[in-house]
């Protein structure tokens, strides 16, 4: 299981949402360039960034600063947030991002997400951002009627490398991952799937990994507020 800490970009700066709110940002560090380096210092393997702005505006707002974090750090990097066709694919997997991850587009052009897992093999990953278990898209902004587990279900045999399930409800809120709702997804399909949203503590990290099915954590404010200590929880990772 991986551990993910997440930098999510709003103007430029390293910030945190509640419930996907971007009138409810707390800044957490001017700098993600250096935020980055300090997760990568503390022991991590990966990253994971959004970016918001992109996310509501359907376009890469924030480059420079994913630039400077990819120029920064040297492990392996996945995006989400605006990428909507294959031409931003191809240029932030040429950038050096790792895996682009796509959640609106998966909704609108599932054909295009089968496209670019297909030309970018182990590349592509999939964002499920679900309110009420409802896909939610355009950055959260609108609800659709399709379900979690039915949009997950389209690309069983698109070759996309991972899911990311966010339960909105809970992200940034610290209340704990919905490790049940994640759990029963990563059964329903064969592709591993990545927990998004409420982690609160060291005790969400051991909840996820004896679930046994989930493939990894997204964890972001329980690390800013220093709820969650690096080390601990990569010892519990490592255990």
């Amino acid at each position: 299981m991986i551990l993910y800490p997440a930098i999510d970009l709003k103007e430029g700066r390293c910030v945190r949402l509640l419930r996907g709110a971007m009138d409810q940002a707390t800044v957490y560090n001017e700098d993600p360039a250096a935020q980055a380096s300090s997760f990568v210092t503390a022991g991590f393997s990966w990253l994971h960034l959004v970016d918001l702005d992109g996310a509501i505006h359907g376009r890469a707002v924030n480059h420079a600063a994913v630039a400077a974090i990819l120029a920064a750090v040297d492990v392996p990097v996945q995006l989400g947030g605006g990428i909507r066709d294959m031409a931003a694919i191809e240029r932030w997997l040429t950038a050096g991002v790792r895996r682009v991850i796509l959640g609106t587009v998966a909704l609108r052009d599932p054909g295009l997400v089968r496209e670019a897992a297909a030309r970018f093999p182990e590349r592509i990953a999939v964002g499920i951002d679900a309110r009420g278990g409802k896909v939610a898209v355009e950055g959260w902004v609108e609800t659709a009627e399709t379900t979690a587990l039915d949009l997950a279900r389209r690309f069983e045999d698109a070759g996309v490398t991972a899911i990311v399930y966010t339960d909105i409800d809970r992200d940034g809120a610290l209340v704990g991952v919905n490790v049940a709702a994640t759990a029963e997804l990563a059964r329903a399909v064969s592709i591993p799937v990545i927990a998004s949203g409420g982690v609160a503590g060291i005790g969400d990290i051991h909840a996820v990994r004896a679930s046994g099915v989930i493939a990894g954590v997204v964890v972001g404010r329980a690390l800013y507020d220093g709820r969650l200590a690096p080390a601990e929880a990569l010892a519990a990772l490592a255990a």
